[in-house]
This record gives C-alpha cells, structure tokens and sequence, in this order.
C-alpha cells in the first residue's frame, strides 16, 4: 500500500487536513505500506515559502513521518508540458481556449440552453473555442480535451473503499459530457490543471489508495478517465466525510480559528487533535 498527502501551501492547515493526512498515514503504516508527502504548489501565483514550511512543522508536530524526500509539483511542470504534447499526438484532440469562467456560465445560461449546470470543474463547458487550432493559443488561454474526438474510447471504472459512495463506479465518455464537457488541461499561465497534474503525480511516484474528502468523489471520475487515457493504473480510492464547524460549514484555510497552529500555540497535544477529529 503506498498513500499520499499533498496539500496546497496556500495558507495554515487546518483539523480537515489533519484528519485526511493521519487517515492515510495510519492505513500505510498498519498495512506495512509507505505514506508519501506531496506539495501541490501547482498555482504559483497563490503559494507561499512559508506555507509549505509549516506544513512539514505541523505534520511533524502531528507524529507523522513520511518515506520520502516531499515532492513538489512546480518540479514537474515539463513533465506536465510532455503529457499534454503526448494526449494531443495521440488525439489530436487538444485546443487552446479563451472562455472565462463567467463566459461559460453565460453561454450554457443562454435561453435557447436553459439552466447552466455545474460540475467538478465548474459550469459545464459547451465547447465553445472547440474549432480553434493549437497555434492560436495565447498565454492568458487554457487548454481542453475535445470528447467529440475521442469517440471509441471504452468505459472504465474504480472502486470506492469509502462507506459514502461504497462500490465500483463507472466513467464513461457519455458520462464525462454530461459531467465536466470538454475537461481542461491547462489553466491559462499552469503548466496543467489539478486533474491533469495529480493524475501524473499518483501514477509517477506509484500511489495505491488516495484517501481524501468526500469533496473530491466528482473529481474522481475526471481523473480516472484521464488515467484510462494516458494508460495509467487506477488507484483504490476513500473518500472521508469532512470536518465541519458547528454550523456545519466544511472547514477552509481561512478559517485560522480551527488552524493546527492555533491549536499547538493554545497547548493542545497531537492527541487531542486526533481525539477531535474522531480518530
């Protein structure tokens, strides 16, 4: 069993992280397994030094170890680069594209569409830079994955170990257009987009079970159709509830109050933090 961590350095980890990070790492070591630490500094433009040096003081302070030097994704980003160039060869179906977020919503708002739907990665993107060329992209535009050209490509499925989606989960073609649209690649001015990114992370350092929030279950589908199409083993997958205030609000960096350092400087002890969130 080989399991991960890998946090943004984007602000203070909080109970939430603390209860995923000691999720895996216990499954790892009870398993005889490896806990890996991975720093998801994808977004370059919202990660910080000092961040990323809390978080190997706080996971230290938490009790966990991990057996390797932590891996940071800004290392990677050629790599990232090399896949895309790899997916557009094989085909052809990469395009550069200059929608907004809000141009999206708009679009699929119109009258003649209805509602606009949302998805893992926001509103449901109805291709609408679809007919652009590679050669056209400029450096504020994202890149997608035009399913209309990939029609043949087989359903794939993973297994949920987590007692909220329990069971084996298709992920399909018909199903990615209906859930996410044409998925992106790149974000404008990334080397890749989380989905992308964390599908070459598992893959490359060899990820056996990824235990994370149950906010992430969608995602889910995105990145294993990318794993089936790079050729890429699927992980088992857990998805956990997530710790919420007491208002019953998901936890956020923001929220210094329920921050692991927070608790440290008011003398709290790792065991208390593992009692506080259930473990």
């Amino acid at each position: 069993m080989i399991t991960r961590f890998a946090p943004s350095p984007t602000g203070p980890l909080h109970l939430g992280h603390a209860y995923s990070a000691l999720l895996a790492h216990d499954m790892a070591r009870a398993a005889g397994g490896r806990f890996l630490l991975r720093i998801d500094d994808l977004d370059a433009s919202r990660s910080r030094p000092h961040w990323e040096t809390q978080i190997y003081d706080d996971l230290a302070w938490l009790g966990l170890t991990w057996d390797n030097p932590p891996i940071c994704q800004s290392q990677r980003f050629a790599h990232y680069t090399s896949m895309i160039v790899q997916l557009h060869g094989q085909t052809a179906a990469v395009y550069p594209c200059s929608c907004k977020r809000r141009d999206i919503q708009a679009a699929a708002s119109a009258p003649q569409e209805g509602v606009a739907q949302f998805g893992p990665d926001g509103p449901i993107y109805p291709g609408t830079c679809r007919a652009r060329a590679m050669q056209s992209r400029q450096p504020t535009d994202a890149l997608r994955l035009n399913l209309d050209k990939l029609n043949g490509i087989n359903p794939t499925t993973f297994k949920e170990l987590g007692p909220l989606h329990a069971g084996s989960h298709s992920v399909s073609l018909a199903a990615m257009r209906t859930l996410v649209g044409d998925p992106v690649l790149a974000r404008a001015n990334m080397a890749a987009s989380y989905n992308l990114a964390i599908v070459f992370d598992d893959a490359m350092d060899g990820v056996t079970h990824v235990i994370r929030g149950a906010d992430l279950f969608e995602a889910t589908h995105v990145q294993v159709f990318l794993q089936s199409l790079l050729g890429y083993e699927t992980p088992l997958y857990l998805h956990h509830d997530l710790i919420r205030d007491e208002a019953g609000k998901r936890l956020a960096k923001r929220d210094d109050a329920r921050a692991i350092a927070t608790y440290r400087a008011e003398g709290k002890t790792p065991q208390d933090i593992r009692a506080m969130v259930g473990l």
